[in-house]
């Protein structure tokens, strides 16, 4: 028997597979995680989640996890309302608002100066129409180039109810005669308060009975009134 052919050629090392599409030579834990964090995009997935879903060890994962962001080929995100809850994200792909907090946070903080100025902007906008419909407001408000980014119809509207919960704006409904006179009969329609007048205190059960499943962003409703 040949030296090729002795104990020694008996041992060979782990096979390298290569994660699909990425041309990178991955061992076979570093790849069934790999995928695993792949599939989960913009999402992303905490340990814990790889662990169930793996059957895989902590010492595993925990050593597939640095080879693969010492390949490049992944990156740890923080969640904005768990400092100590990382999750792993691919190369690929941005994460999710549900992990940022979206728009509102910057480095994981409310950035509440930002949004005092859209609620400023928002407010005079409505102040200047003296009425105007949700509609209406949108486009005031994307034509006036208030926000650094481009806020969606629903984030819009979440500035609006936070003016409504802060009894700066109130929401009527038309009656199709006098001031609302452009406006169709129960058209849900905004104004701000009479100069003068006197606000109620913020009705701050309205806000925290949002489903914060319904969007990431209804979680600032109770932190608004702690800075309006």
């Amino acid at each position: 028997m040949s030296k090729s052919e002795g104990p020694s050629s008996l041992k060979r090392k782990r096979p390298e597979l290569l994660s699909k599409g990425f041309g990178v030579a991955l061992v076979e834990q570093e790849k069934v995680l790999h995928d695993l964090i792949h599939s989960k995009q913009s999402m992303g997935i905490c340990t814990f989640d790889m662990k169930r879903e793996t059957k895989f060890s902590e010492s595993v994962v925990t050593k597939s996890l640095k080879s693969l962001q010492a390949k490049g080929l992944i990156k740890l995100v923080q969640h904005y309302q768990n400092k100590g809850k990382k999750f792993s994200l691919s190369k690929d792909f941005e994460p999710a608002k549900e992990l940022t907090g979206g728009n509102w946070y910057r480095d994981r903080t409310l950035d509440r100066e930002y949004i005092d100025t859209l609620k400023g902007v928002c407010a005079r906008l409505i102040q200047k129409r003296n009425v105007i419909t949700i509609e209406g407001i949108v486009d005031s408000f994307k034509r006036s180039g208030a926000s650094k980014v481009d806020l969606s119809w629903e984030q819009i509207e979440e500035i609006v109810n936070a003016l409504v919960l802060d009894h700066q704006v109130m929401e009527v409904k038309s009656t199709g005669s006098g001031e609302f006179d452009i406006f169709p009969i129960g058209k849900i329609c905004y104004k701000c308060h009479a100069k003068g007048g006197v606000k109620e205190e913020p009705k701050t059960g309205a806000m925290t009975s949002i489903p914060w499943s319904l969007s990431t962003n209804y979680s600032l409703h109770s932190e608004w009134h702690h800075f309006a």
